[in-house]
């Protein structure tokens, strides 16, 4: 039916008889000859419909509306001198319609295909709709494109496709699990997958060596601009290997997929540690597109005549005091401005925000009067203070310090009145030497997941124990990560008691890994790539909703389908479920 899409013609196929088809994307009568701009997913071309050329095809367009599906016949022309439209790439040339066929007609729309004001619920309701956009087609086709380089270079490096369960076990150590329940099993349930992450360990006892799967996962999670209650991960493992082998592979699978994209990257990518992550950003996925580091500045404030500072500096294992300089803020940002920087922190736990400006005749601020000229000329020496500088401080325990300073580092970098920023930089970094496990309420939890080789567990504070674990951190997101994993019941054993996880627990959650432990598996490791989030930044896209064919909204529902829904009373007798009534 079709010779071509409509942005494959150019000023080379004039004359040439062609056959397009697509939507009508608007129509125009002028005075006896009607446009049409055709649109494909590859983009628009003009038709031109004069009743000269033919009486028919002209009748047809009089009757054609927005969003018809068209079949047309024509010859290609040039537009003429000063008729060219330079914002359409077919801008020089239209099709002379011969033939006209209305294959559909299309309902009233209820927006105007491409208008990025319509509302989210909307375009979500009509997704199909919006999906009609060719820039939402090159989207997709970006995503495909990377899809097929992520199976192309895996596979020339050995690594073997291979599909792992969706209905699974339930091992609620992470985000809440999506449940299914059973019909043939009275009362019990399946998961949905939160991660292939323990079949691709079968997998390495199974001695398959080298394997991957783009694979669909599940989080019944608070949503948030890079989350979405199922998921794709690029997921892959492998025996034999140290962390220099897992981290060159994925190296080199980032360098092919980008590459597809036509984005060159540059491996191998920087690293740092989880503790310098923390100590010099405040995050463990630093944005490094910009420098803004912290600074210690501890040692400084305990020789201050402040009582609050000094008796913070006095535990500099538990707190921290961290300096962040800002070049030229004081000649960008007002006092009202920086007291609103104050406000800002307040609300991730600060109990207040100092700050220092460098003038022409030396640093100034309220907190100046309790240091000594000494101290005040350490200050402008250890953070390189110049004429303009404003320098931030933050004090207090270290974890609370550490992410509200980080958060302001980000705040102020993507500020509208800050250039700093390159928004079209690619800044991956590696973060390692993650800790094992972290304590929250009382309780031990694992960093990363149980199954993380730690480098050692003989340390009296769980919270030093580092593991052999690492993340791809791209731009300031959490691209990947991934880690050695233990391959020895007796080391799986103590992190399970670590983490509280009695002998009888661990059998009945996750018995058949350590069964299959005892039956020599091989040392192994690897990483998960999120892939859509991956495609949200290669596309310049806010949120990975933008990314993904058929998203769920930030309530986890699905407007078009009208998804979760409730199902009828047969269903549910047959799934020995029986729903407790509602409290009105």
């Amino acid at each position: 039916m079709r010779s071509h899409y409509c942005t494959d013609l150019n000023e080379e196929n004039v004359g040439q008889d062609v056959v397009l088809t697509g939507w009508a994307n608007n129509h125009r009568d002028h005075g006896g000859i009607i446009f049409i701009d055709l649109r494909d997913k590859t983009g628009l071309i003009q038709l031109t419909c004069d009743p000269e050329d033919s009486a028919e095809s002209h009748k047809v367009a009089n009757g054609v509306r927005d969003e018809y599906v068209l079949i047309v016949k024509g010859k290609v022309r040039l537009r003429g001198e000063g008729l060219t439209n330079t914002k359409l790439k077919t801008g020089a040339i239209e099709i002379i319609v011969t033939e006209l066929i209305v294959e559909n007609k299309s309902a009233p729309v209820p927006f105007v295909i491409g208008d990025p004001n319509v509302g989210e619920d909307v375009r979500l309701k009509y997704r199909y709709l919006e999906l009609r956009d060719p820039a939402m087609y090159e989207t997709f086709r970006l995503r495909s494109k990377a899809a097929i380089a992520a199976r192309n270079i895996l596979d020339a490096n050995g690594f073997l496709e291979v599909e792992t369960p969706i209905l699974t076990k339930s091992t609620p150590e992470g985000a809440r699990d999506y449940l299914v329940p059973s019909r043939v099993h009275s009362g019990e349930f399946y998961a949905l997958p939160q991660s292939p992450q323990l079949f691709k360990q079968l997998l390495m006892v199974g001695g398959f060596d080298r394997y991957f799967q783009i694979a669909k996962c599940f989080r019944d999670e608070d949503l948030r601009a890079d989350r979405q209650p199922e998921f794709t991960q690029i997921d892959v493992e492998m025996s034999f290997c140290n962390q220099e082998d897992v981290i060159k592979v994925a190296e080199d699978l980032l360098e092919a997929m980008f590459k597809a994209c036509n984005i060159n990257v540059q491996a191998p990518f920087n690293r740092i540690t989880y503790n310098d992550a923390m100590e010099f950003y405040g995050s463990d996925k630093p944005d490094l597109r910009y420098d803004l580091k912290m600074v210690d500045v501890i040692d400084i404030f305990e020789r201050c005549d402040n009582e609050i500072f000094t008796n913070i500096a006095k535990k500099p294992h538990v707190n921290r005091i961290k300096a962040l300089k800002v070049p030229g803020a004081d000649l960008i940002f007002s006092k009202r401005e920086m007291k609103g920087f104050e406000d800002f922190v307040r609300q991730f736990g600060a109990h207040g925000l100092g700050y220092f400006q460098m003038k022409e005749d030396g640093l100034k601020g309220p907190l100046i009067k309790f240091f000594s000229e000494e101290d005040i000329a350490l200050l402008v020496e250890r953070l390189g203070m110049q004429v303009g500088d404003v320098v931030f401080f933050g004090a207090g325990d270290k974890k609370t310090v550490w992410d509200y300073m980080g958060r302001l580092r980000i705040f102020l970098a993507e500020h509208e009145k800050m250039s700093i920023l390159d928004r079209d930089a690619f800044e991956f970094v590696w973060v390692v030497d993650f800790p094992m496990f972290e304590v929250e309420d009382g309780r031990v939890k694992a960093l990363h997941h149980p199954f993380t080789q730690p480098k050692d567990t003989d340390k009296d504070d769980v919270e030093e124990i580092e593991s052999i674990a690492y993340d791809i951190v791209l731009n300031g997101t959490e691209l990947g990560g991934g880690s050695i994993r233990i391959h020895k019941e007796d080391v799986q054993n103590e992190v399970f008691k670590l983490l509280g996880i009695e002998e009888e627990e661990a059998q009945e959650k996750f018995g058949f890994l350590l069964d299959a432990l005892k039956f020599g598996a091989p040392p192994h490791g690897g990483f998960a790539l999120g892939f859509d989030r991956m495609m949200m930044l290669i596309s310049k896209k806010a949120s990975i909703r933008d990314v993904i064919a058929f998203p769920k909204t930030q309530k986890a529902s699905c407007v078009l389908t009208k998804a979760p829904s409730s199902v009828d009373n047969t269903q549910l007798r047959d799934l020995h479920i029986r729903l407790r009534e509602q409290v009105k």
